[in-house]
């Protein structure tokens, strides 16, 4: 039996199903999670917003059921479509996880193929997450410890939007790996928590040293060392350059 029943569930299919994922705590998010539908218009060479409310299933996930439905599917094309994130304190990661980083992509781009009753997708949607990671004015619980600066371009001084900020270890126990991420705004501001032990020069050492790594796009990154405690107030630039 095929898994597309023409009429009980063909008007439940959505060709895609995406899941929040709250990046910092470790768990799906669904609440005060927003979405907006795009689909590319080659006509115009641009992306139209569209008036599609996505719906929000048991499981957490976010579809479009019915999206790619047509009279008659086999004389229509997939369309190209996007789907945007917002979150108060948090800015969506969009490459999907094992993905190269790239700051320009803004939303999750994916074809929505036509079907109807007795034509079914040709293609089969699965589950994807869509990170959501800490902002520069999340709220972080209390004495979590943070720095701060901006991602610049290292020649032109300009501010990089929506680099990808990280900083990565082993905690000195059991040395597990640990990772902490976020993007820088508009501004090329970021703030980046480490919850997590830094390397020590010795085990009962007070320093700690963290290497942050900031990239815009495959081949275009930047690199910086933090010294903690002292440097736990300063306001630390990372240049974006050619690699």
């Amino acid at each position: 039996m095929s898994a597309f029943l023409p009429l009980a569930r063909s008007t439940l299919y959505s060709p895609v199903w995406l899941v929040p994922f709250d990046d910092y705590a470790r768990r799906v998010r669904a609440a005060g999670v927003e979405v907006r539908l795009e689909r590319f218009d080659d006509a115009g060479g641009g992306w139209l917003q569209l008036d599609v409310r996505a719906v929000l299933t048991p499981s957490g996930s976010i579809a479009f059921p019915g999206l790619g439905r047509r009279a008659e599917p086999w004389v229509a094309r997939p369309e190209r479509h996007r789907a945007c994130f917002a979150a108060a304190g948090y800015q969506p990661l969009y490459p999907a996880d094992g993905q190269p980083f790239s700051a320009d992509l803004v939303g999750v781009e994916f074809l929505v193929y036509p079907y109807d009753d007795t034509h079914p997708p040709s293609v089969e949607a699965s589950p994807r997450l869509v990170r959501l990671l800490p902002a520069v004015a999340f709220p972080y619980p209390p004495r979590t410890r943070t720095v701060h600066g901006v991602v610049v371009d290292a020649t032109t001084r300009a501010p990089v939007v929506n680099a990808l900020v990280e900083a990565r270890g082993r905690t000195s126990q059991d040395l597990t790996p640990w990772h902490e991420r976020t993007l820088s705004d508009t501004r090329g501001a970021f703030r980046l928590a480490l919850r997590w032990e830094g390397e020590k020069a010795a085990e009962h050492a007070v320093e700690e040293t963290f290497r942050l790594e900031a990239t815009e796009r495959p081949g275009r990154t930047g690199s910086l060392v933090v010294h903690l405690p002292q440097d736990a107030e300063r306001q630390h630039v990372i240049e974006i350059r050619e690699q």
